[in-house]
């Protein structure tokens, strides 16, 4: 039994690893084919600059010179810092939606059109309220990904059976007993779900939002690779941002797994 299970474990791992390390293989034998066509053009050949063998080893050129690590430690800390916020605000309101008919009817239409807003509209009046770039692009991330988390909480709260919360009180309950021992337990894999979605769209909106004021960062460097007409760090630099992003998301997908009760 325990083989078959052994066994079991390493065809899945083989064919995770055949599927994952085959998929990006025909990503990059596209991108090279791509830059390779176009490049048969001799008008078009600075175009050589774009192919994945260049963006490769200028990765590890950026890496060795503390750029790559740099940008990882900014932009992380202003995504870790909005969703934070986003979290902190979204989770509170989306239990109080999935509780309160009163309040989910009163607030719909303002939180449906609020959060149909770009976030990125938000941020010339981002720029005027606060001091400095910096928590402004944090302010841009955290509306962005407050949406995602409020609206999933709201949404498990509404499949929890009622019946849940008439036995707590009978039983009686605080209303702290009941947040903590029935409504976080039920609803975290739709929290953690929002999470993933919320951290989808923050890291989105936070290389676009790094374009402007700021000298540090993903965005700041992508933007500083074009002006310079570094196009092998640029295409690096987009190779370790959706590395990045996948990590995280890979991360969140992993909570999922290990913290719901739905397995």
């Amino acid at each position: 039994m325990r083989q078959s299970r052994s066994s079991a474990a390493f065809n899945g791992t083989v064919y995770w690893a055949w599927n994952f390390f085959g998929g990006l293989a025909v990503l990059f034998a596209l991108w090279w084919l791509a830059i390779y066509v176009t490049t048969l053009n001799p008008a078009m050949s600075h175009f050589a600059s774009f192919g994945p063998g260049s963006a490769f080893k200028e990765i590890g050129h950026l890496w060795s010179n503390g750029l790559i690590p740099k940008a990882l430690q900014t932009s992380g800390a202003r995504l870790g810092a909005g969703l934070a916020i986003a979290i902190a605000i979204g989770v509170p309101i989306g239990i109080l939606i999935g509780r309160s008919r009163r309040f989910r009817e009163l607030s719909n239409s303002p939180f449906q059109l609020m959060r149909m807003i770009s976030p990125l509209s938000w941020e010339p009046i981002a720029v005027i309220v606060f001091a400095g770039w910096d928590q402004a692009i944090v302010f841009l991330i955290a509306i962005a990904a407050v949406w995602p988390v409020m609206f999933s909480t709201a949404a498990g709260l509404s499949k929890v059976d009622p019946a849940w919360f008439k036995v707590a009180r009978n039983l009686g309950a605080k209303p702290w007993h009941v947040v903590t021992q029935i409504i976080i337990p039920a609803i975290a894999f739709d929290v953690l779900t929002g999470i993933r979605l919320a951290l989808g769209v923050s890291w989105i909106v936070l290389v676009p939002a790094e374009f402007l004021g700021v000298t540090s960062g993903f965005g700041y460097t992508i933007e500083d690779a074009r002006e310079s007409l570094e196009y092998e760090k640029l295409m690096a630099m987009l190779l370790v941002i959706g590395a990045f992003g996948y990590l995280l998301d890979t991360a969140c997908l992993a909570l999922i797994k290990r913290y719901s009760w739905h397995k």
